[in-house]
Protein backbone atom coordinates (compact mmCIF):
# COMPACT_ATOMS: atom_id res chain seq x y z
CA UNK A 1 0.00 0.00 0.00
CA UNK A 2 1.53 3.22 -0.74
CA UNK A 3 2.64 5.43 2.21
CA UNK A 4 0.77 8.99 2.34
CA UNK A 5 1.74 11.79 4.96
CA UNK A 6 -0.74 12.19 7.79
CA UNK A 7 -2.03 15.36 6.71
CA UNK A 8 -4.03 13.59 3.72
CA UNK A 9 -7.27 14.60 3.90
CA UNK A 10 -9.69 11.71 4.51
CA UNK A 11 -11.90 10.25 2.11
CA UNK A 12 -15.63 10.58 2.81
CA UNK A 13 -17.18 7.62 5.20
CA UNK A 14 -20.96 7.41 4.88
CA UNK A 15 -23.13 7.08 7.23
CA UNK A 16 -24.28 3.90 5.09
CA UNK A 17 -20.91 2.55 5.52
CA UNK A 18 -19.51 3.03 2.00
CA UNK A 19 -16.70 4.83 1.13
CA UNK A 20 -15.78 6.90 -1.91
CA UNK A 21 -12.05 5.79 -2.73
CA UNK A 22 -9.29 7.72 -3.37
CA UNK A 23 -9.39 5.84 -6.95
CA UNK A 24 -13.36 5.71 -7.47
CA UNK A 25 -13.03 2.22 -6.95
CA UNK A 26 -15.50 0.28 -4.88
CA UNK A 27 -13.02 -1.55 -2.58
CA UNK A 28 -15.65 -1.65 0.72
CA UNK A 29 -15.43 -5.34 2.25
CA UNK A 30 -14.60 -6.45 5.62
CA UNK A 31 -11.07 -7.18 4.63
CA UNK A 32 -10.72 -3.37 3.67
CA UNK A 33 -7.88 -1.81 4.83
CA UNK A 34 -8.10 2.15 5.90
CA UNK A 35 -3.89 2.27 6.35
CA UNK A 36 -0.98 0.14 6.87
CA UNK A 37 1.03 1.68 9.61
CA UNK A 38 4.60 0.98 10.45
CA UNK A 39 4.30 -2.58 8.73
CA UNK A 40 0.53 -2.71 10.69
CA UNK A 41 -2.30 -3.05 8.34
CA UNK A 42 -5.94 -1.47 9.93
CA UNK A 43 -9.16 -2.56 8.62
CA UNK A 44 -11.51 0.51 7.31
CA UNK A 45 -14.10 -1.48 9.91
CA UNK A 46 -12.61 -0.79 12.90
CA UNK A 47 -11.91 2.88 11.66
CA UNK A 48 -15.92 3.19 11.07
CA UNK A 49 -16.39 1.90 14.56
CA UNK A 50 -14.04 4.74 16.20
CA UNK A 51 -15.74 7.49 13.29
CA UNK A 52 -19.24 6.73 14.60
CA UNK A 53 -18.52 6.44 18.23
CA UNK A 54 -17.03 10.22 18.24
CA UNK A 55 -19.86 11.65 16.15
CA UNK A 56 -22.43 10.26 18.52
CA UNK A 57 -24.97 13.00 19.35
CA UNK A 58 -23.73 14.96 16.01
CA UNK A 59 -25.07 14.34 12.74
CA UNK A 60 -23.18 12.61 10.64
CA UNK A 61 -20.85 14.81 9.10
CA UNK A 62 -18.91 15.42 5.52
CA UNK A 63 -17.27 18.14 6.81
CA UNK A 64 -13.39 17.75 5.52
CA UNK A 65 -11.91 19.66 8.96
CA UNK A 66 -13.73 17.18 11.22
CA UNK A 67 -13.11 13.97 9.05
CA UNK A 68 -9.31 15.21 9.42
CA UNK A 69 -9.54 15.80 13.11
CA UNK A 70 -10.90 12.42 13.77
CA UNK A 71 -8.64 11.08 11.48
CA UNK A 72 -5.94 12.43 12.70
CA UNK A 73 -7.12 11.35 16.75
CA UNK A 74 -7.42 7.71 14.95
CA UNK A 75 -3.91 8.00 13.91
CA UNK A 76 -3.12 9.32 17.15
CA UNK A 77 -4.75 6.15 18.43
CA UNK A 78 -3.02 3.68 16.69
CA UNK A 79 0.41 5.68 16.93
CA UNK A 80 0.01 5.39 21.15
CA UNK A 81 -1.40 1.53 20.94
CA UNK A 82 1.78 0.85 18.83
CA UNK A 83 4.23 1.99 21.90
CA UNK A 84 2.03 0.23 24.26
CA UNK A 85 2.75 -2.62 21.92
CA UNK A 86 6.90 -2.17 21.82
CA UNK A 87 6.91 -1.55 25.80
CA UNK A 88 5.07 -4.74 25.97
CA UNK A 89 2.68 -3.70 28.77
CA UNK A 90 -0.73 -6.30 26.92
CA UNK A 91 0.25 -8.39 30.37
CA UNK A 92 0.24 -5.59 33.09
CA UNK A 93 -2.65 -6.46 35.27
CA UNK A 94 -4.44 -3.05 34.88
CA UNK A 95 -3.99 -3.76 30.96
CA UNK A 96 -5.47 -7.28 31.05
CA UNK A 97 -8.55 -6.09 33.08
CA UNK A 98 -9.37 -3.02 31.15
CA UNK A 99 -9.31 -5.50 27.88
CA UNK A 100 -11.56 -7.93 29.31
CA UNK A 101 -13.82 -5.23 30.55
CA UNK A 102 -13.78 -3.39 26.75
CA UNK A 103 -14.92 -6.90 25.48
CA UNK A 104 -17.19 -7.35 28.01
CA UNK A 105 -19.21 -3.71 27.00
CA UNK A 106 -18.72 -4.67 23.27
CA UNK A 107 -20.68 -7.81 23.74
CA UNK A 108 -23.08 -6.51 25.99
CA UNK A 109 -23.96 -3.72 23.53
CA UNK A 110 -23.92 -6.09 20.46
CA UNK A 111 -26.22 -8.40 22.84
CA UNK A 112 -29.03 -5.69 23.76
CA UNK A 113 -29.32 -4.33 20.27
CA UNK A 114 -30.01 -8.11 18.86
CA UNK A 115 -32.26 -8.62 21.71
CA UNK A 116 -33.98 -5.37 20.91
CA UNK A 117 -34.38 -6.08 17.42
CA UNK A 118 -36.28 -9.57 18.20
CA UNK A 119 -38.98 -7.62 20.72
CA UNK A 120 -41.93 -6.43 18.78
CA UNK A 121 -44.12 -4.57 20.80
CA UNK A 122 -47.91 -4.83 20.76
CA UNK A 123 -50.78 -2.44 19.54
CA UNK A 124 -51.93 -2.92 23.29
CA UNK A 125 -48.46 -2.50 24.99
CA UNK A 126 -47.85 0.84 22.50
CA UNK A 127 -51.12 2.46 23.88
CA UNK A 128 -51.11 1.99 27.39
CA UNK A 129 -47.34 3.47 27.42
CA UNK A 130 -49.00 6.40 25.65
CA UNK A 131 -51.98 6.53 28.23
CA UNK A 132 -49.06 6.56 31.04
CA UNK A 133 -47.19 9.18 29.62
CA UNK A 134 -50.55 10.84 28.76
CA UNK A 135 -51.31 11.23 32.15
CA UNK A 136 -47.70 12.24 33.54
CA UNK A 137 -46.81 14.78 31.01
CA UNK A 138 -50.25 16.64 31.68
CA UNK A 139 -48.90 20.36 31.73
CA UNK A 140 -50.71 24.22 32.02
CA UNK A 141 -49.29 26.08 28.82
CA UNK A 142 -49.68 30.26 29.64
CA UNK A 143 -49.77 33.46 27.46
CA UNK A 144 -48.73 36.70 28.95
CA UNK A 145 -47.46 39.79 27.84
CA UNK A 146 -44.77 41.55 29.76
CA UNK A 147 -42.86 44.98 30.33
CA UNK A 148 -38.80 44.89 30.84
CA UNK A 149 -37.06 47.33 32.33
CA UNK A 150 -33.84 48.72 33.54
CA UNK A 151 -34.90 49.77 36.87
CA UNK A 152 -37.07 48.71 39.73
CA UNK A 153 -38.13 52.54 40.20
CA UNK A 154 -39.46 52.38 36.61
CA UNK A 155 -41.08 49.34 36.90
CA UNK A 156 -43.11 50.42 40.09
CA UNK A 157 -44.16 53.74 38.25
CA UNK A 158 -45.87 51.59 35.27
CA UNK A 159 -47.42 49.50 37.85
CA UNK A 160 -48.78 52.48 39.28
CA UNK A 161 -50.19 54.08 35.79
CA UNK A 162 -51.70 50.17 35.31
CA UNK A 163 -53.56 50.82 38.44
CA UNK A 164 -55.33 53.73 37.16
CA UNK A 165 -56.40 51.93 33.45
CA UNK A 166 -53.81 52.49 31.83
CA UNK A 167 -53.42 49.76 28.65
CA UNK A 168 -50.39 47.09 29.18
CA UNK A 169 -49.80 46.60 25.53
CA UNK A 170 -49.51 50.23 24.98
CA UNK A 171 -47.17 51.01 27.56
CA UNK A 172 -45.26 47.48 26.54
CA UNK A 173 -44.62 49.32 23.15
CA UNK A 174 -43.71 52.65 25.18
CA UNK A 175 -41.64 51.17 27.67
CA UNK A 176 -40.16 47.45 27.26
CA UNK A 177 -36.06 47.33 26.40
CA UNK A 178 -37.01 43.74 25.54
CA UNK A 179 -37.94 42.70 21.82
CA UNK A 180 -41.23 42.02 22.37
CA UNK A 181 -42.07 45.58 23.25
CA UNK A 182 -42.69 46.68 19.22
CA UNK A 183 -45.63 43.73 19.82
CA UNK A 184 -47.01 45.21 22.86
CA UNK A 185 -44.63 42.56 25.15
CA UNK A 186 -46.73 39.53 23.69
CA UNK A 187 -44.96 36.62 24.75
CA UNK A 188 -47.33 33.99 22.80
CA UNK A 189 -47.77 30.40 24.45
CA UNK A 190 -45.10 28.96 26.75
CA UNK A 191 -44.40 26.38 29.41
CA UNK A 192 -43.07 27.87 32.42
CA UNK A 193 -39.76 25.61 32.41
CA UNK A 194 -38.63 27.58 28.99
CA UNK A 195 -38.92 30.86 31.98
CA UNK A 196 -35.93 31.69 34.36
CA UNK A 197 -37.45 30.54 37.69
CA UNK A 198 -38.51 33.79 38.78
CA UNK A 199 -40.36 34.78 35.81
CA UNK A 200 -41.95 31.38 35.74
CA UNK A 201 -42.63 31.31 39.97
CA UNK A 202 -44.30 34.88 39.04
CA UNK A 203 -46.79 34.39 35.95
CA UNK A 204 -47.89 30.98 37.86
CA UNK A 205 -49.51 32.66 40.58
CA UNK A 206 -51.28 34.92 38.49
CA UNK A 207 -54.81 34.63 37.58
CA UNK A 208 -56.01 35.21 33.75
CA UNK A 209 -56.40 38.99 33.50
CA UNK A 210 -54.28 40.65 36.09
CA UNK A 211 -50.63 41.55 36.26
CA UNK A 212 -47.72 41.53 38.82
CA UNK A 213 -48.14 44.28 41.33
CA UNK A 214 -44.30 44.19 42.19
CA UNK A 215 -41.79 44.19 40.03
CA UNK A 216 -39.78 40.66 38.84
CA UNK A 217 -36.28 40.82 38.92
CA UNK A 218 -34.34 38.30 36.78
CA UNK A 219 -30.60 38.62 34.89
CA UNK A 220 -32.49 40.22 32.26
CA UNK A 221 -33.88 43.48 34.03
CA UNK A 222 -36.86 44.22 35.99
CA UNK A 223 -40.27 42.76 34.43
CA UNK A 224 -44.18 43.64 35.07
CA UNK A 225 -45.85 40.24 33.51
CA UNK A 226 -49.72 40.43 32.46
CA UNK A 227 -51.23 36.74 32.47
CA UNK A 228 -53.81 36.80 29.31
CA UNK A 229 -54.85 33.03 29.69
CA UNK A 230 -53.96 29.66 30.27
CA UNK A 231 -54.62 25.96 28.65
CA UNK A 232 -53.74 22.08 28.97
CA UNK A 233 -51.13 21.52 26.69
CA UNK A 234 -52.31 18.57 24.18
CA UNK A 235 -49.98 15.91 23.83
CA UNK A 236 -49.07 14.78 20.78
CA UNK A 237 -51.25 12.43 18.60
CA UNK A 238 -50.73 8.17 19.15
CA UNK A 239 -49.90 7.81 15.61
CA UNK A 240 -47.20 10.67 15.28
CA UNK A 241 -45.46 9.16 19.12
CA UNK A 242 -45.39 5.70 17.90
CA UNK A 243 -41.28 5.72 16.93
CA UNK A 244 -40.62 6.99 20.87
CA UNK A 245 -43.18 4.73 22.14
CA UNK A 246 -41.74 1.57 20.39
CA UNK A 247 -38.59 2.70 21.61
CA UNK A 248 -39.49 3.38 25.11
CA UNK A 249 -41.14 -0.04 25.43
CA UNK A 250 -38.49 -1.88 23.89
CA UNK A 251 -36.67 0.12 26.58
CA UNK A 252 -38.31 -1.17 29.52
CA UNK A 253 -38.97 -4.84 28.24
CA UNK A 254 -35.41 -5.22 27.54
CA UNK A 255 -35.12 -3.93 30.97
CA UNK A 256 -36.97 -6.62 32.53
CA UNK A 257 -35.33 -9.46 30.16
CA UNK A 258 -31.80 -8.49 31.81
CA UNK A 259 -33.57 -8.59 35.39
CA UNK A 260 -34.65 -12.03 34.62
CA UNK A 261 -31.67 -12.97 33.41
CA UNK A 262 -29.37 -12.00 35.88
CA UNK A 263 -31.81 -12.94 38.91
CA UNK A 264 -31.86 -16.22 37.13
CA UNK A 265 -28.02 -16.15 37.28
CA UNK A 266 -25.71 -19.07 38.51
CA UNK A 267 -23.63 -16.64 40.82
CA UNK A 268 -21.15 -18.20 43.25
CA UNK A 269 -19.57 -15.49 44.71
CA UNK A 270 -16.10 -15.15 46.67
CA UNK A 271 -16.87 -14.48 50.20
CA UNK A 272 -13.12 -13.70 50.61
CA UNK A 273 -14.09 -10.33 48.50
CA UNK A 274 -17.81 -10.15 48.91
CA UNK A 275 -20.15 -10.49 51.57
CA UNK A 276 -23.87 -10.10 51.47
CA UNK A 277 -25.32 -7.07 52.66
CA UNK A 278 -26.58 -7.90 56.35
CA UNK A 279 -24.02 -10.28 56.75
CA UNK A 280 -21.71 -8.42 59.22
CA UNK A 281 -24.94 -7.34 61.02
CA UNK A 282 -25.78 -11.00 61.73
CA UNK A 283 -22.25 -11.52 63.03
CA UNK A 284 -22.63 -9.00 65.46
Amino acid sequence: MKKTPLALLLCTLLATGGVVAEDKKDTDSPDTLIATVNGTPYRLDVFRVFFMERLQGRPASNDPAVQQQLFDEFMNLIVASQEGDRRKLEGERNVVAALELERMKVMSNAALSAMADEIEPSEKELKDAYDRIKEQTTRTEYKARHILLKSEDEARKLIKQLDKGAKFEELAKKHSEGPTGKDGGDLGWFDPAQMVAPFAEAVTKLEPGSYTKEPVQTQFGWHIIELQETRKAEPPAFEDAKPQLTALVKRQKLGEKLAEMRNNAMVELNEEVVRLKGEDAKKD
